[in-house]
């Protein structure tokens, strides 16, 4: 009896755990998706040799897949920036450890130089896909003092959960579509729109994002219960923010591959 309910906790605890990171990951596969409509055909062309086929979509959880591996844990810092509110990216201190911004302008370095060997241009290309995602969640451009939001507690229709959580799992949760269905319900852009989106550089779309950062930040208290309304008012910035990611990563590897 006792083996019995031992595996019936473990089993809940999996599948707990299981769901508490499948949203997240349709996140990453929305921007790789919607990347992919928007590759140049030698853009396409290369990735697809590189990835031996494999797409922007399934590749693209592949930054949180390695966290188990403590081979990896180097990268872990590489998933988000901090810097304070009043600043630029480039006038804060950056962190010993390395950021979001350090591991995208690597990522793109190592991709771009073809005398690299064909496993680690693999590698950094896989990482450059989930770290574009990241930078689009503004969470992971919060502040160093709550960690991005985590440490700000919140509850998700009266379940305790974290500001950080919110906006990496539990909005994409309510919503209620897998990353196909997702990707299809963005708003339609016209071409005009699409490139105005793809302007600037990663310097701009981090201080973009810690903006919203700023916004969000103010818009709880701590132990708020968030629901039907915050989903409400806040849904269409997650969208703009899943496309803008899509639409930007599509033009980092066009830029590399052209």
């Amino acid at each position: 009896m006792k083996n019995s309910l031992l595996v019936l906790l473990l089993l809940s605890v999996h599948l707990t755990f299981a769901n508490a990171i499948v949203w997240s990951k349709t996140g990453h596969r929305v921007t790789g998706e919607l990347a992919q409509k928007h590759l140049s055909r030698k853009a396409r062309k290369a990735i697809f040799k590189l990835l031996d086929g494999e797409s922007l979509a399934k590749v693209s959880t592949f930054g949180d897949d390695i966290k188990a591996d403590r081979k990896y844990k180097e990268f872990g810092a590489w998933h988000y920036v901090n810097f304070p509110a009043d600043q630029k990216y480039a006038d804060s201190e950056p962190s010993k450890y390395g950021d979001i911004m350090i591991g995208i302008t690597t990522c793109i370095s190592k991709v771009k130089d073809k005398n690299n060997a064909k496993e680690d241009r693999v590698f950094y290309l896989k990482l450059l896909v989930h770290l574009i995602g990241d930078l689009h969640q503004p969470m992971h451009v919060g502040r160093l003092e709550d960690k991005g939001g985590n440490d700000i507690q919140v509850q998700w229709f009266k379940r305790g959960t974290n500001l950080h959580r919110v906006w990496d799992s539990h909005m994409i949760d309510e919503y209620g579509m897998n990353y196909t269905e997702l990707t299809a319900s963005l708003p339609r852009l016209t071409k005009k729109q699409k490139k105005y989106i793809q302007q600037g550089t990663i310097y701009h779309w981090v201080e973009e994002s810690q903006d919203i950062a700023n916004r969000i930040y103010e818009s709880v208290e701590i132990g708020e219960n968030l629901s039907y309304r915050y989903n409400y008012v806040w849904w269409s910035t997650a969208e703009k923010q899943l496309q803008k990611g899509g639409l930007r990563l599509a033009k980092v590897l066009n830029d590399i591959f052209q």
